[in-house]
């Protein structure tokens, strides 16, 4: 489920509280007393089986007995009562309940399903959504709802606040209302055994009354659906979170490197900078980062100017930026000019720029000025402590305008107390984000940066791999299938060397060898010098036994070092089964950077792409980079960037550059290893040798895992379906029909542009001459679990693909119901590509199990309703000027 029947939950019309007391201080006498006292307008029913009147009011005996069917039920009953409560609310036409009460965890009977359970199997046939239990319950305050026991009510406002943690919620709330901060929604999730995270982020990005969605998180129970609703929402307004578990916990035991280092934060923070959300470390930060990205200014660059009266305070912001892992603008020579003949000789000369503390208010306006027009500068850092030279609301009067149409955001910081009150309220009245504090000031741009980049991450189209890489999938498929026989779960040595092969990363030649002779031989097949390892399922690092020797020159050396090796791994893991030895060639690449690329298995985000500094210390090294699959070019590059190896793989003192290409290349191969192998749990690529020659993996380890009966993906994120794209034949021209991507942006503005002012009108139900980038943004970068855009490409003169026609269908969460929009270009039209852009979409609907696709059209569109009624819609007319409706069952 998703955001079925959340309105009852959210928007209730009637509400029924069982469990509603007299008793002081009890849970029911709290909520009953909140929901009274809250502003709610429509019926309240206390539910009591004891007494006939409650808190002066009416009470009913039990659910069957109640006037008719609550919106949402209130249950505040002990836990043994609420599987059948919620049976009874089900059959009398609740459609929501939140259940506060605790204890749910225990089994119903001894030895079957939890309580929890029991409750769900009863809501179950009735559609009936459940917030809980062990939840404070939920505030709305623009319907005056507060069915919760929380100690206040809640004031209205822009923000959603939604917690795992009830504690927290009551405490929040106290400090929010101490602060004057509204909330939109302030909902308690608890257990969150029904309605979860996703469900709430999806219901809260359609709300119009939700400015910003802020959350506190301590786990996620459904990776896909929390990825899908937050990628969503996400594009429309910021969601910020706050989750708990910065720590290393260090519990989760990891047989790979990449397991150990790929911890559950990481991935977490993976997760969130794809799904285009913001993270922050603390409560307080929800709200500074709500107000640092409201009303924000699009984005620019990182590169920011800092115009301060006092160079102490200029500094401190300039320190907590590079702490932060940002440096300052570099003003250009035309901008050090201009501000060279508006401020005195003694100025900084630099950024940060320290106008003077005898600075009067035309030389913030021109200092101002003049960073606003400097192309080098993406934003400015406006910084002012109070002198006796002129009164900072002065200042703010003057300046304020020119932040206001300012083509790049403009941050303030008022230092002081009340001489600077009067330019804080002016700030805040022109809705320029102020800050208290340098550190503050730094922190902001900080957030506004990591939120830019992590909206760039959410609007990358990564496909499942290279577009002209094609694996060799019989190979990796025959490996998997050797093993199982085998009864082996790690492929190591030459197994893991010709999996690394199959999908085209480059490897040493290796030889598998069952004793020391064996072992002999193959070192003289390959040739001097090799590398020895020891085979065994037990040992997953082979250099903690003993069980790596280099650089041997000889048969004598190899046979020497195989014996030794036998003797060592005895010593020192007598439980090992020892299987043999594998012999390489030895990767002479001197000078070669050695790097770890591998794959893990999350329990919640399923596989992760680690890369990093490798060796055998390499789980002692702390710069390495987490990112979930799929890739592409761009998201390869940033974990590059992240991992800190940039610098590292530059050309240096006379050392070439090393191939950076070669290694985006085989991040991409990994990820796709990771898209296409369900099968694999672990990989190491330990060390995989990076130089100005290329990459070459010198050591790799695989674990398998079994498949669960059923499971379609584990992928956290959908990649590109490349699988739906086909080539077909229409009136002698060839076309490419493939789902959109976000490069597709610029060719529908073009196929926008070029539509007649009529298409225009029939497609969106109004005259409009051109649609807005931020539009097309979002019409080009779809999430294709929840929405999909079919195109028709055709070639223009140059080769160029341009669009001839688009279908687009966006599905409801619980995919009950998917609405559809098709336009065709002028030229196109009677054709057939309308018929053959909407069987297409038709198809893919049905395929994912669709329940109806609907659609309007104005009623002077008749070759719309001869299309859909042509493939099977049923087409009702609209009375006057009301549209026309079509209607498709698809199950």
């Amino acid at each position: 489920m998703s955001v079925r029947n959340l309105e009852a939950l959210f928007q209730p019309g009637s509400i029924a509280v069982i469990g509603a007391s007299d008793r002081a201080g009890s849970v029911g006498a709290v909520v009953l007393r909140n929901l009274m006292h809250g502003g709610f307008k429509g019926p309240v029913w206390p539910v009591n089986r004891r007494h006939a009147i409650v808190d002066g009011m009416t009470a009913w005996r039990d659910v069957a007995s109640l006037p008719q069917a609550p919106d949402l039920a209130v249950i505040c009953t002990p836990a043994g009562t609420v599987p059948e409560l919620i049976a009874a609310l089900g059959l009398k036409g609740t459609r929501a309940a939140i259940v506060v009460t605790a204890g749910l965890k225990q089994p119903a009977q001894e030895g079957g399903a939890s309580l929890e359970q029991a409750m769900l199997d009863a809501a179950r046939p009735h559609l009936l959504r459940i917030l809980g239990p062990n939840c404070i319950g939920a505030l709305v305050p623009g319907v005056g709802l507060n069915a919760s026991f929380a100690p206040g009510n809640a004031l209205p406002g822009k923000l959603a606040f939604v917690t795992q943690s009830g504690a927290l919620a009551t405490a929040m709330l106290d400090w929010a209302n101490s602060r004057g901060i509204g909330f939109s929604h302030f909902i308690s999730l608890g257990d969150s055994a029904d309605v979860d995270f996703g469900d709430v982020i999806d219901y809260l990005a359609s709300d119009p009354g939700t400015r910003a969605i802020l959350m506190y998180m301590e786990s996620v129970k459904e990776a896909r659906k929390f990825m899908s609703a937050a990628r969503a929402a996400a594009r429309n307004k910021p969601v910020i979170v706050v989750k708990a578990g910065r720590a290393p916990d260090g519990a989760r035991a990891a047989a790979s490197h990449t397991g150990a280092l790929a911890g559950s934060d990481a991935v977490f923070d993976a997760a969130v900078r794809r799904a285009g959300m913001l993270r922050v470390d603390t409560l307080g930060a929800l709200f500074d980062a709500a107000e640092t990205l409201r009303n924000a200014h699009s984005w620019v660059g990182e590169r920011l100017a800092i115009l301060t009266n006092g160079g102490g305070a200029g500094v401190l912001a300039a320190d907590a930026l590079s702490l932060g892992g940002l440096t300052l603008a570099t003003l250009d020579a035309p901008t050090l000019a201009a501000l060279d003949e508006c401020l005195p000789a003694a100025w900084s000369h630099g950024n940060p720029i320290d106008i003077i503390g005898d600075a009067p208010i035309s030389r913030y306006e021109d200092g101002l000025r003049v960073l606003l027009a400097a192309p080098e500068v993406d934003g400015v850092l406006f910084m002012h402590a109070p002198t006796a030279i002129v009164p900072a609301g002065d200042i703010a009067a003057a300046c304020l305008p020119m932040m206001q149409t300012a083509t790049k955001p403009v941050l303030t910081c008022w230092l002081g107390g009340n001489a600077v009150e009067p330019a804080r309220a002016a700030s805040a009245a022109a809705g320029i984000a102020s800050h208290s504090t340098p550190e503050r000031a730094a922190s902001a741009w900080l957030q506004r940066v990591n939120h830019a980049r992590n909206q760039q991450a959410l609007q990358q189209l990564a496909g499942t791999g290279l577009e002209d890489f094609q694996p060799d999938h019989a190979a990796a498929r025959s490996l998997r299938e050797q093993a199982l026989r085998e009864g082996r779960e790690w492929l190591d040595g030459a197994p893991a060397q010709a999996l690394m092969r199959a999908y085209g990363i480059p490897t040493v030649q290796t030889v598998p060898a069952q004793g020391i002779e064996e072992a002999v031989m193959a070192a003289g097949q390959i040739g001097f010098p090799v590398a020895l390892k020891i085979v065994s399922p037990q040992i997953i690092h082979k250099s903690d036994v003993g069980g790596v020797a280099l650089g041997l020159a000889s048969a004598q050396e190899v046979r020497a070092a195989a014996a030794k090796m036998l003797a060592e791994v005895a010593r020192r893991a007598p439980q090992a089964v020892v299987l043999g030895f594998t012999v390489q060639a030895m990767g002479q690449r001197p000078g070669a950077h050695e790097l770890i690329v591998g794959v893990a298995t999350d329990p919640v985000f399923g596989p992760v792409l680690l890369l990093g500094e490798g060796g055998t210390a390499v789980e002692l090294r702390k710069d390495h980079a987490v990112a979930l699959p799929p890739l592409n070019a761009a998201l390869a590059r940033d974990m590059v960037e992240r991992s800190h190896l940039a610098p590292l793989l530059a050309a240096y003192r006379g050392r070439p550059a090393a191939d950076d290409e070669a290694l985006l290349d085989t991040l991409l191969k990994v990820s796709q290893m990771a898209c296409d192998l369900p099968w694999l749990a672990e990989l190491d690529i330990n060390p995989l040798l990076v130089d100005a020659h290329g990459v070459l993996a010198l050591d790799a380890r695989v674990r398998l895992r079994q498949v669960p009966a059923g499971e379609t993906s584990r992928l956290a994120i959908r990649p590109y379906p490349s699988a739906l794209e086909e080539r077909v034949q229409l009136a002698g021209v060839g076309l490419l029909l493939r789902p959109i991507r976000p490069e597709d942006g610029h060719r529908m503005m073009d196929f926008y542009a070029k539509a007649s002012p009529a298409d225009m009108r029939l497609r969106f139900f109004m005259m409009r001459r051109e649609v807005p980038h931020s539009e097309l943004a979002r019409y080009s970068q779809i999430d294709y679990d929840r929405e999909m855009t079919f195109v028709a490409l055709v070639p223009a003169e140059g080769g160029e693909m341009v669009m001839a026609g688009e279908v687009r269908a966006i599905c409801d969460p619980d995919n009950l119901q998917a609405e559809f929009a098709i336009q065709v270009a002028s030229h196109w039209q009677g054709k057939g590509l309308g018929r053959l852009l909407l069987d297409k979409l038709l198809r893919y609907l049905k395929a994912r199990g669709t329940a109806e696709v609907v659609g309007q059209s104005l009623i002077d569109n008749q070759a719309m309703a001869a299309l859909a009624g042509q493939v099977g819609f049923a087409v009702s007319a609209g009375s006057g000027a009301d549209p026309v409706t079509m209607r498709l069952k698809l199950r």
